[in-house]
């Protein structure tokens, strides 16, 4: 089987039967990963190019890694030391690039719409590593795939995204990719936080963590950037922590357990306790293995065609 896009640019649009069909790969490639010989050949032959204009170790490291698993030739570029840094256009980089024959495009850029504007120019695969505000669907995609783990499908599971939903492309490709599969969204934050009209994605919005708590299954909370606090969000991180800071204390008055999860990486105390982070109720470290294995499936099911 293989995806109606020849892309994976984002979540929007992007239909339930594609989605479940990237997280049973995952699944798949994620006995692979647990296997004493984790290099499997699909890729074989196949030189991908990992194009990071914005750092993010885990990201990179976890497409490398599910790159090199797949067996393919694995090109690492970065923005620092290189032609960009000399006033070159991210065109004129991905058709140099493209004329070195590479088969598939992995793209990490500040600027929304940038995987957008690479598929147009280049006929390598493109995927998304996250562009801007905009989408990040491969982290997304994890976090469904290790949501459907524990549940058994995403029908009906309550999700609440926390934190800085305005900026965050993680919120806004899980947003897509929940509700396509029929998960119940809200997402919860300082007013300053959450952008107007969220509403029409078919989200409940609440700026009451402890009104949200009882009503949900998972909570996805989202890494608070600290230059938010000078750009005046919000009036401290202190201030931040005590009325949407995800605490043991909060969530203990929920009815059932509830799942914590965190693309990474935590800022302690901050958005998400210490304690909690460590604890049986968080998913993180489970989110991790995932990437590799979800981000495998992608790799793979544009790939290998």
């Amino acid at each position: 089987m293989k995806l109606k896009n020849r892309h994976l640019l984002g979540l929007e649009g992007v239909s339930k039967e594609d989605i479940g069909l990237i997280l049973d790969t995952g699944q798949s490639f994620k006995e692979v990963l647990e296997r004493p010989i984790k290099k499997v050949p699909p890729l074989q032959g196949k030189t991908i190019v990992n194009l990071f204009f914005e750092s993010s170790t885990r990201t990179r490291i976890s497409f490398e890694l599910a790159e090199r698993r797949l067996s393919a030739d694995v090109v690492s570029f970065a923005t620092a030391g290189s032609s960009v840094s000399k006033g070159e256009t991210l065109k004129d980089t991905a058709r140099n690039i493209e004329a070195m024959k590479i088969d598939m495009v992995v793209i990490r850029h500040s600027s929304p719409g940038a995987a957008h504007f690479l598929s147009r120019v280049v006929e390598a695969n493109v995927i998304n590593a996250g562009d801007g505000a905009h989408e990040h669907p491969t982290q997304a995609l994890l976090d469904m795939m290790t949501l459907k783990a524990k549940y058994g499908s995403l029908e009906g599971v309550r999700v609440c995204i926390v934190g800085d939903i305005l900026h965050s492309r993680v919120a806004r490709s899980n947003i897509y990719g929940l509700i396509t599969m029929g998960a119940k969204v809200s997402v919860c934050g300082p007013a300053t936080l959450i952008p107007r009209g969220i509403e029409k994605l078919g989200v409940q919005v609440s700026h009451s963590l402890e009104d949200v708590i009882p009503h949900v299954d998972v909570l996805n909370v989202l890494r608070i950037q600290v230059e938010r606090q000078q750009s005046g969000f919000f009036p401290s991180l202190r201030e931040y922590h005590r009325y949407f800071g995800v605490t043991k204390e909060k969530v203990s008055k929920a009815a059932k357990p509830i799942t914590i999860m965190h693309p990474g990486p935590i800022n302690r105390d901050v958005e998400l306790s210490a304690d909690l982070a460590d604890s049986e109720h968080s998913v993180i470290l489970e989110q991790v293995t995932n990437g590799v294995a979800v981000r495998m499936a992608v790799l793979y099911l544009l790939g290998a065609a």
